[in-house]
């Protein structure tokens, strides 16, 4: 029996909601509605010092905008350290990670894990077979302290706990891939099939960041020039990916049709605002036409 779907979303509410972060929100959406799957949203927010509830009010009140409705509760990391202290005590237990003292700084208790050094391949649905020799990576850190588990591991458990079958993310995380499946071969968790999405670009090719662009990044300097939720909505739908047609124009209801995550482009989109704004009129029009 084939599993059911099921993608995640998991932001961190450290700052506004990233145009780029929106995307992948959406494709994440598509793939899994199209499949008859489920749309997970998950906060990731055990950077205690950078994470802010009204960042994360302020993102989930966007998704609701975008009408990209997430299915059942809303998962907080914050909230589920006891199970990733479990896990952890697993891995020590089994000899699989183990307590370093670090002599950095000031003296402290990390929990390293024990990398069998071997290679790591997987498929990736956009960009095909990918491989790492993971012996550069070393011991690597996965918690701070045993009451402190990190990025990498959290996800992974995660990941398996809430069934997600398809991790479907930005191209800079191909790298924290290698890291994520030797995790999960550890714990015993199942490996998810991955698409790493090309990342949106600014006009000069650069990666579109706050610290270069400013709040041109963020939903919210769209939505505050006016830019409906359809619009945006579509026009990101169109940024590193085509529907092999002439249509350029969308619903939300008529993208989860038509939507195929093997037409993703490797090559990265740029980001172009008049065009954006001539998708923003002609969903003004659609809109003018209907209600006449």
């Amino acid at each position: 029996m084939t599993p059911k779907i099921i993608t995640r979303f998991p932001p961190s509410p450290t700052g506004p909601l990233h145009i780029g972060n929106v995307r992948t929100a959406l494709f994440n959406y598509l793939f899994a509605k199209q499949n008859g799957g489920d749309f997970i949203v998950r906060i990731e927010d055990t950077d205690k010092a950078r994470s802010k509830k009204e960042y994360e009010n302020e993102m989930l009140e966007n998704l609701k905008w975008l009408g990209l409705k997430r299915y059942g509760e809303l998962l907080h990391q914050s909230e589920r350290i006891d199970i990733y202290k479990k896990y952890l005590q697993k891995l020590i237990n089994e000899n699989k990670a183990y307590i370093s003292t670090e002599t950095e700084g000031e003296n402290r208790e990390v929990v390293r894990f024990c990398n069998p050094n071997k290679s790591v391949k997987f498929e990736d649905l956009i960009r095909g077979v990918v491989e790492f020799d993971t012996t550069e990576l070393k011991d690597f850190v996965i918690a701070k302290s045993i009451d402190e588990p990190l990025y990498h591991f959290v996800v992974v458990v995660d990941d398996f706990e809430s069934d997600v079958t398809h991790v479907i993310r930005g191209e800079d995380h191909i790298s924290n891939t290698p890291r994520q499946i030797l995790i999960q071969e550890a714990i015993g968790a199942s490996r998810p099939i991955y698409a790493h999405l090309p990342l949106i670009l600014a006009q000069d090719r650069s990666k579109l960041s706050k610290r270069k662009h400013g709040e041109s990044v963020s939903l919210n300097y769209y939505r505050n020039k006016g830019y409906s939720s359809g619009a945006i909505i579509n026009y990101l739908a169109l940024l590193g990916w085509n529907p092999g047609t002439e249509q350029e124009i969308f619903t939300l209801d008529e993208l989860i049709n038509v939507f195929d995550l093997t037409r993703v482009h490797k090559g990265g989109a740029i980001f172009d605002e008049k065009k954006l704004a001539w998708v923003n009129r002609k969903h003004f029009n659609i809109g003018k036409t209907r209600n006449q």
